[in-house]
């Protein structure tokens, strides 16, 4: 009689207990290029050029000891953690249809990887300077396939990433036709390819939500649907129209817990789309104004002042924080959560927070259906 292998692989929600997770790493890193999916900027409002090339060793320390930091606090709540390789991002990439000056880093797994029950997806990314960018972790899936039986292995169709895959003009357009535009949820990729960056999902059991965006475009929300709904899953497509820049769902749109949504009150959801929540008992839940202002950001962060909402669920009552946002705390507290405050600052100016610099592997639970109302 043989033993049943525990699976390794196996997260079907943002907030079920958490078994085993990955941390990223800023070693290597360099300052995001100029390429047409991205038009870095710096955050004074100065108009002066963005730097390039590696990040200065000062920066890559401190957000170093943040993320080490972060892997001894979820290691003492019991959680299994893992880092990627370190890579060297510095180094320019020449390939048949696009080349770029170098890379960018290796802190955000979230963005590139997913867990949907037994199965990874890296996703398809969608700038130039990312293209490489699950490499530092192939030797972590391969850990999860040698070792996990019945995990299932999924790397998406890499897009071509030539210039005809992006609107180069998207950066140019006034405010008012950007406005236009982008009710029309038209952005700087087209929707030719196949694009999608892994952190524009959220898990809901059953239901996996969708945010169609600058970095996850109509055929990448096509393929998610043809490949998971197969499997049971159901695949729902949400919008932001009032974010001009939107790049991944969990700094707008946040589940903590069945029944609870954290939401972004300066991004609220197309007219029509909360039905599918409220109509299921989902109560959303404005995040309050951050601690830091948009100008009060780091320099060379390309991300918005909303940051305060990418946090991290260990468990359905443990929601880890970055240590500033006391506004968020105590909205946080007042539900009834233990908050663990961490201190991610100078993780900000590499594209996220907590949830952007994690990715959960494994958690307990199964694939429950929190859309009862939802027909198939």
């Amino acid at each position: 009689m043989t033993t049943a292998v525990p699976p390794l692989v196996n997260a079907w929600n943002e907030w079920d207990p958490l078994e085993e997770i990955i941390v990223g790493r800023a070693d290597g890193a360099a300052f995001e290029p100029v390429e047409p999916g991205s038009r870095p900027q710096l955050r004074d409002g100065s108009g002066g050029p963005f730097p390039t090339g590696p990040k200065p060793d000062d920066m890559v320390k401190g957000a170093n000891e943040e993320l080490d930091h972060l892997a001894e606090v979820l290691k003492g709540y019991g959680v299994t953690v893992r880092r990627p390789e370190a890579f060297d991002y510095t180094t320019s990439v020449k390939a048949p249809t696009f080349e770029v000056s170098n890379q960018y880093c290796g802190v955000c797994p979230r963005d590139v990887l997913i867990t949907i029950g037994n199965e990874i997806i890296e996703a398809t990314m969608s700038r130039r300077a990312r293209f490489f960018e699950y490499l530092p972790y192939r030797p972590l899936i391969y850990h999860y396939w040698n070792n996990d039986p019945k995990m299932v292995w999924t790397a998406a169709p890499k897009p071509s990433m030539a210039d005809d895959m992006y609107r180069q003009e998207f950066w140019d357009w006034p405010l008012e036709k950007r406005h236009a535009e982008m009710h029309n949820f038209e952005f700087c990729v087209t929707q030719d390819e196949v694009v999608f960056d892994a952190a524009d999902m959220s898990r809901f059991g059953r239901d996996v939500i969708v945010q169609e965006s600058m970095t996850t475009n109509r055929q990448g929300i096509n393929w998610l649907r043809r490949h998971l709904e197969p499997k049971g899953l159901r695949v729902h497509t949400v919008h932001f129209p009032l974010d001009f820049f939107p790049s991944h769902i969990d700094c707008t749109f946040v589940p903590l817990r069945p029944g609870l949504i954290l939401t972004n009150p300066d991004r609220p959801l197309r007219e029509g789309e909360e039905r599918l929540f409220l109509d299921n008992g989902w109560e959303l839940l404005d995040a309050p104004t951050p601690s830091t202002d948009n100008h009060e950001m780091p320099l060379y962060c390309q991300s918005s002042k909303w940051l305060s909402m990418n946090v991290l669920s260990i468990a359905p009552d443990v929601v880890v924080c970055e240590e500033q946002e006391k506004p968020m705390h105590d909205l946080l507290e007042e539900r009834g959560f233990e908050v663990v405050k961490v201190p991610f600052r100078k993780v900000y100016e590499y594209g996220g927070s907590l949830h952007c610099a994690t990715w959960d592997v494994r958690r307990t639970g199964g694939a429950e259906d929190y859309f009862p109302n939802v027909k198939g």
